[in-house]
């Protein structure tokens, strides 16, 4: 993703902006999520964790081609209770409101147009594509949240030397609160939760 706006306050011309609007000012305890939802013009995709805004970089091509192959084959065979979103907020506390790349939640909590986000609850499968200026919080971080919030299960992408797509899929060891490795997958992804899936990851070859 990309750079951090730590609670600690910046200097005032940090917080200027090339077309001359300021970044909020951060609160010294952080914030939180109804800050989040509440703050004016902040760039699109920020994220909340541990009570500091995240930022988003420029992705690379990679990202962009692994985010749709991996939709598109989400997409291709969710059950009609369920349904599969990119992009959106999940909250799961106070400071804290993750954007993972696609998510997979109820066709319950799918609301309507102007929905902004999802409650951990709401959420059956959390995926991240690595990007390199966010490798510690899409290996670490997010998964060590993700986990302690409940989700059941998570996915983390990387690129191969091909250029084609890994996929490292965990479980929840409901327990320990901690994911399980239960798999990596080179050039297909085939499971059957959080429902049947079938990606053909070489696909990415022809987009």
């Amino acid at each position: 993703m990309g750079g951090t706006m730590t609670a600690e306050a910046l200097p005032d011309s940090l917080h200027r902006q090339p077309d001359g609007s300021r970044w909020p000012v951060p609160p010294t305890d952080g914030y939180t999520v109804d800050d989040l939802f509440a703050l004016h013009d902040l760039p699109p995709h920020t994220e909340l964790i541990d009570g500091s805004l995240v930022f988003v970089s420029p992705q690379r091509k990679f990202h962009t081609l692994a985010m749709y192959l991996l939709e598109q084959g989400l997409r291709s065979h969710v059950p009609e209770d369920l349904r599969v979103r990119r992009e959106m907020a999940v909250v799961l506390g106070k400071r804290n409101a993750p954007e993972p790349d696609l998510v997979v939640v109820t066709a319950e909590a799918d609301g309507d147009q102007l929905q902004t986000r999802y409650q951990a609850s709401d959420v059956l499968l959390a995926v991240e594509v690595v990007s390199p200026d966010s490798e510690a919080r899409d290996r670490d971080t997010k998964p060590h949240k993700y986990a302690g919030a409940g989700i059941q299960n998570f996915w983390l992408v990387e690129m191969s030397a091909n250029g084609r797509p890994v996929v490292w899929t965990y479980a929840l060891d409901p327990v320990n609160k901690k994911y399980v490795s239960t798999g990596v997958h080179h050039d297909r992804l085939k499971l059957s939760v959080p429902y049947d899936i079938d990606i053909d990851l070489t696909a990415i070859d022809r987009l």
